[in-house]
């Protein structure tokens, strides 16, 4: 199982470990700071002993890392592990503003059902499945979440069942959320934020999520 170092601590952006498998152009390693494409977030973009990350991928309770096919790689190797920071610092502030709206929306509205969501370097967004136009009540989600940031809260992340990797993140008195992303410390590192909707087909609403803080 490749321990997740990035759940100890997600601001870390160095990491020297072993390669513990190798299958062609797929590497493996014992620990990683570099996340893999989950629960609607983007991956991390780096570089593994100095080959750039093609793809990283959840297999079971591992990680598994495409390289290019002249990495030259072995198991046991020692490498140096590194990850784009700026990329992963925007992922964690627009994967927390979603997970914040989205909370708003379904404590704001019962019937909100969430059917999608996608986290990138420019924007986030939630889908819904929902019967109503959010759009008259977009400025009070906005301002809801909004104020939550400014608060500047801590966010508590842990697990809730260790030996599954589940985890959670939670505000208290807000809401705990279960969730294995990569989380803020505080959430007034997220910045102003600004919604918008879309519309994605009758019964349907997504609301996306950006940063005007840069």
């Amino acid at each position: 199982m490749t321990r997740k170092q990035f759940w100890d601590d997600p601001y870390q952006t160095e990491l020297a470990t072993r390669v513990s498998r190798v299958d062609g152009e797929r590497v493996w390693l014992e620990e990683t700071i570099f996340y893999a494409f989950s629960g609607g977030q983007e991956s991390d973009s780096g570089r593994i002993a100095g080959h750039p990350v093609r793809l990283a991928e959840k297999r079971g309770a591992d990680i598994v890392y495409t390289l290019d096919a002249d990495h030259g790689l072995r198991a046991g190797d020692e490498v140096a592990v590194e990850i784009d920071w700026p990329r992963r610092y925007r992922l964690m502030r627009l994967h927390f503003a979603a997970e914040l709206v989205l909370e708003v929306i379904c404590q704001q509205m019962e019937d909100a059902e969430k059917i999608g969501a996608h986290i990138a370097e420019d924007k986030a967004r939630i889908d819904f499945a929902l019967d109503l136009p959010i759009t008259p009540l977009l400025a009070d989600i906005a301002a809801a979440a909004q104020r939550l940031i400014d608060d500047d809260l801590p966010i508590v992340s842990a697990f809730s069942d260790q030996a599954a990797g589940r985890r959670y993140w939670e505000l208290p008195g807000f809401a705990r959320v279960p969730c294995g992303g990569t989380h803020l410390k505080r959430s007034g590192e997220v910045g102003r934020i600004a919604l918008k909707r879309r519309n994605i087909g009758r019964g349907k609403e997504r609301v996306e999520i950006y940063l005007l803080d840069q």
